[in-house]
C-alpha cells in the first residue's frame, strides 16, 4: 500500500477555532439601545495558522539491538598473598599501594620480600647443581629485569653466572648473599599489583595470609545469565554506563563456570550466572572511584542499512499497523509502514513510497 491518506490514525487532531459573529450590547441610562453588529457573510474568515511541528529526517543507518545486564566498575577479583618465609612481619605496604617488579611488597625479620612477575609457582630452593627447569627460567628473567645479568639470555639452566647474579641481587637488598633462590624469598604475580586490604600486622607471623591484591587496572565486572552467554564474545566491543556517562569498552574475558546467581537480597535467584569482564577502553572514563555500580549493554543483533526514523513518529492507525506522516513542504500525507528492530528510540521502518532524506512528522 503506497500514499494511505484514507487512513485514520489514532492520534487526536488539531482544533480550530472560527469567529462566527460578533453581539455588541452597550446600555445608555435607563433606556436599553441593544446594538447588533454581525460579520458580513462576504468578510473572509481567518483561520488560525497551524502550530509548527517537529520533524525528523528519515535516514538510512545501521541499528543494533542490545541487552542490558548490571555490572560493577572495580579491579577485578582478589587474590591472597600468604607469606611462605618463616619469621616475624616487620613491614607492611598501605591499602591502594601500586607495586610493580623489583618492589618490595613487605618484610619479614626486617629484610624486604619483594615482587617477581611469572605465572609457574616457585615449587623448590633453587642454586648450583638444581636440575633444569622453567623456574630457573623465570628466575633469570626476573633478575635481568632487575638489572642483574652476567647469564646471558634466560634459560632454564642454573649455572655458577645464575648464582653470581642471585648474589648481586642479595647484595642489593641486604641479604645474607648465598646464592641459593628460596620459595618464599618473593612475591610471584602474573603483573603489576594494587593492594586490596593488608591482612596481617606487624609483629604477626609471616606464614599465613599477608594481602589481598588486584589487578591495577579497572574493569567491569559483570554477573551474566549464563543462558545468554551467546550474548558475549571475547574482543567483542560493549557500552558501559558509569554515573549517567557513557564508554566504549572491550570484552576481555566470558566465564565458563557457572555459579548460583544471588537477588539484591543476596538470596540464590536460580539463575546459573557467569562472570563477564569488560574492560574500559578509556580508562579515564570511569572517574576516580574504585568501586561503582555500573550498566553494560551487550549487542544481541545489527540491522546494517536499514531506514529509521524516531519512535514518536509512529502512528497508530485505527485499521490495525502503523504509519507515518510525510511532511513535504508543508503537504502532509500518511505511508503505511512495516517496523523492525527498535534501538536507541529510533526504530526501522519500511514501506512503499518512504524514502531516505524524507521529513516525517515526530514528538520526540
Amino acid at each position: 500500500m503506497n500514499d494511505v491518506t484514507h487512513l485514520k490514525p489514532r492520534r487526536r487532531g488539531r482544533t480550530r477555532w472560527f469567529i462566527a459573529g460578533a453581539v455588541l450590547v452597550v446600555v445608555l441610562g435607563t433606556s436599553s439601545v441593544v446594538i447588533l453588529t454581525r460579520v458580513s457573510s462576504a468578510t473572509p474568515v481567518k483561520e488560525a495558522a497551524p502550530p509548527a511541528v517537529e520533524t525528523a529526517e528519515v535516514a538510512k543507518t545501521d541499528l543494533s539491538e542490545e541487552e542490558e545486564a548490571d555490572g560493577t566498575l572495580g579491579y577485578g577479583d582478589e587474590s591472597v598473598v600468604a607469606g611462605r618465609k618463616p619469621g616475624t612481619v616487620t613491614s607492611l605496604p598501605a591499602a591502594g599501594a601500586a607495586l610493580t617488579r623489583c618492589q618490595t611488597v613487605y618484610g619479614v625479620d626486617a629484610k624486604p620480600v619483594p615482587l617477581f612477575y611469572g605465572t609457574l609457582p616457585f615449587y623448590r630452593d633453587l642454586a648450583t647443581g638444581a636440575d633444569d627447569g622453567a623456574d630457573v627460567k623465570q628466575l633469570e628473567e626476573n633478575l635481568k629485569a632487575c638489572g642483574l645479568g652476567g647469564f646471558g639470555t634466560p634459560d632454564k639452566k642454573f649455572t655458577a653466572a645464575t648464582a653470581a647474579a642471585l648474589k648481586k641481587w642479595q647484595k642489593s637488598l641486604g641479604l645474607e648473599q648465598t646464592g641459593t633462590f628460596g620459595q618464599g624469598d618473593v612475591v610471584l604475580a602474573a603483573g603489576e599489583l594494587r593492594v586490596s586490604a593488608v591482612q596481617a600486622k606487624l609483629g604477626a607471623p609471616a606464614q599465613g595470609e599477608i594481602l589481598k591484591t588486584t589487578g591495577t587496572v579497572r574493569l567491569v565486572q559483570v554477573k551474566l545469565d549464563a543462558a545468554k552467554q551467546g550474548l558475549a564474545q571475547q574482543g567483542a566491543k560493549a557500552s558501559v554506563t558509569i554515573n549517567g556517562k557513557t564508554t566504549p569498552g572491550t570484552i576481555t574475558d566470558v566465564g565458563r563456570t557457572a555459579v548460583e546467581g544471588k537477588n539484591q537480597a543476596g538470596e540464590d535467584d536460580g539463575k546459573p550466572k557467569i562472570t563477564v569482564t569488560v574492560r574500559l577502553d578509556d580508562p579515564a572514563a570511569g572517574g576516580s572511584l574504585d568501586s561503582s555500580p555500573a550498566t553494560v549493554r551487550f549487542t544481541k543483533d545489527v540491522h546494517q542499512g536499514v531506514l529509521a526514523v524516531p519512535v514518536g513518529a509512529l502512528l497508530a492507525l485505527a485499521e490495525g499497523g502503523y504509519a507515518v506522516e510525510v511532511d513535504e513542504n508543508g503537504q502532509r500525507r500518511l505511508i503505511a509502514v512495516q517496523t523492525g528492530l527498535f534501538s536507541g528510540g529510533k526504530v526501522e521502518v519500511s514501506g512503499n513510497g518512504l524514502a531516505a532524506g524524507m521529513r516525517v512528522v515526530t514528538t520526540s
